[in-house]
């Protein structure tokens, strides 16, 4: 892996480099192939906001330079939004990107970025109970196991079970004791 992994706003070359590799099967993998769609949501989307917002947003990652993938988030919630709100993470990367580090990488920086950006408590991101690498790369950007949801996914034509994980404000390397 490239030390120069980095994250920064999705350009509009960025944009045809997701909709080439992330349009269908080949590209987004098994765990993330979730049927065909029309990409003009996320190019009007960008042309309103920069995919960046204050509901989520998305970034690209970069390595080296070279987008190879992207990272999002959006607001989840464990109870009534106005108390109980958290972002929720997720990342695509190309397939020539993948095994190398990146992803881990990529999920810290966005860690980092979302805590010291917003007033996020609780980062969570989940994966198929079978994708073994990207719970790998979650707890190796320090993020917590926490369980099992069960049939939480639709994809493929049956449910999956799913493997939910978090981090704490108060867990992220070098952080500050809470106030």
């Amino acid at each position: 892996m490239s030390d120069e992994i980095t994250l920064r706003p999705v350009t509009a070359d960025d944009l045809d480099l997701f909709e080439r590799e992330f349009s269908g099967p080949e590209g987004t993998g098994p765990y993330q192939w979730f049927g065909f769609g029309s990409p003009a949501g996320l190019r009007r989307q960008f042309a309103e906001t920069g995919l960046l917002g204050p509901d989520g947003g998305v970034l690209s990652v970069a390595e080296a330079g070279r987008t190879v993938g992207r990272v999002e988030w959006f607001a989840s919630t464990w109870g009534r939004p106005a108390t109980s709100t958290c972002w929720s993470l997720a990342i695509g990367l190309v397939p020539a990107a993948h095994g190398r580090g990146i992803g881990t990488q990529a999920q810290r920086l966005l860690a980092e970025y979302l805590f010291d950006h917003t007033r996020a408590e609780r980062l969570q991101a989940w994966t198929d109970c079978a994708n073994l690498a990207e719970q790998r790369a979650l707890e190796k950007a320090g993020f917590v196991r926490e369980g099992v949801l069960r049939s939480a996914q639709w994809r493929g034509g049956r449910w999956h079970d799913q493997v939910i994980f978090s981090m704490l404000r108060a867990e992220r390397s070098g952080s500050e004791p809470r106030r």
